[in-house]
């Protein structure tokens, strides 16, 4: 540990802040590093001033470019095609490990580090993995599942024992700036967490609009008209504009005939999905059938599964008991207990 070099992702928030403070306590020779990624979103300051407090090397990374071209294209291109993203998902695996490791290679890091809620270990089998953290209710291991075991056996996250009240404590015994910083949780990029505003104004730079089109009932039955079919996502009843003698929900998109398909709360109950993309973690690449706890959303409570690979990078996943509004572009995600197993994409 002493004398190893570790490159902090700082965010500007009280987490990161803490994480870098650990490090150096630790023992490391700790630098800090914040990624500017969208125009509206400058946490540089606050970054700039947590580096001047606990005394370590500070560097800007503008990534704006890479950002928008990795995870905000593909967040608008999934929208459109009727999925529903999670695009920390997908910057962590894409844009945001990748982009730090690089960073860490050049300045002769032999580490990076985050603020997360998670630990990282190695299991008997010698495969990294991710384990919860210790804070249920701050657990972010849901996120980290796209991850390579080279990624995994270079990062460092000392918060994974701490819980939030833990790590704001700390931060106000060091006299850290961002100890009683607001916490948000919307995406990074929709401040606002206004999802229509967001698509609307960023295809519109580019020239391109959202055609109008049918709200129906499964048996085609037209009882409303939507601004945009990419607007939706699967168990919305909100902002639906339909009149109906009962609750409607969002069943499905259909963007082939560019329709909304709404019907009964019963109708979003579904015993199985198929995911792609699949990433192993804790354990390695099985052809066989295994039980599981599986999250089909981050704020989602674990449900017992069984998964069933079909291929390298595709299972099936069957749930002892109907799970709601399964929605396709999301992570399902797979643990044993605490242990990350791995995951994938619904589709």
């Amino acid at each position: 540990m002493m004398g190893e070099k570790v490159l902090v992702a700082l965010s500007g928030g009280v987490d990161s802040s803490v994480a870098a403070l650990l490090l150096k306590e630790q023992g490391y020779d700790v630098v800090g590093a914040h990624m500017k990624l969208w125009d509206y979103v400058d946490a540089t300051t606050d970054c700039q001033g947590i580096c001047d407090t606990i005394e370590v090397p500070f560097h800007l990374l503008d990534l704006s470019a890479r950002f928008e071209e990795k995870v905000i294209d593909n967040f608008v291109s999934e929208y459109s095609a009727g999925r529903t993203p999670n695009p920390c998902v997908r910057c962590n695996s894409e844009f945001r490990w990748p982009a730090f490791l690089d960073k860490a290679v050049e300045i002769g890091c032999d580490y990076i580090a985050t603020g997360h809620y998670a630990s990282i270990e190695r299991g008997q089998n010698q495969r990294w993995y991710v384990r919860k953290g210790q804070d249920l209710t701050r657990d972010q291991s849901y996120v980290l599942w796209g991850l390579s075991q080279e990624e995994l056996s270079k990062t460092l996250m000392p918060l994974g024992c701490l819980h939030k009240s833990e790590v704001r404590e700390i931060a106000r015994s060091h006299n850290l700036r961002t100890a009683d910083k607001k916490e948000s949780r919307e995406i990074c990029f929709v401040a606002d967490d206004d999802h229509k505003r967001f698509l609307m104004e960023y295809e519109k730079r580019r020239g391109r609009t959202y055609d109008p089109g049918d709200i129906v009932l499964e048996d085609g039955t037209v009882v409303g008209r939507h601004d945009g079919a990419a607007f939706y996502t699967v168990g919305q009843r909100r902002g639906l504009g339909v009149s109906h003698p009962t609750p409607l929900y969002v069943l499905r998109i259909d963007t082939d005939n560019n329709r909304v398909i709404v019907g009964q709360n019963d109708a979003l109950f579904k015993s199985e999905l198929i995911a792609n993309g699949i990433n192993w973690l804790a354990m390695e690449p099985t052809d066989k059938s295994f039980e599981a706890d599986v999250k089909i959303r981050y704020l989602h409570t674990p449900a017992l599964a069984t998964v069933t690979p079909l291929t390298d990078t595709q299972v099936r996943v069957i749930f002892k008991e109907k799970q709601r509004a399964i929605t396709p572009g999301q992570s399902v995600v797979f643990y044993d207990g605490e242990i990350l197993l791995g995951g994938g994409i619904i589709s």
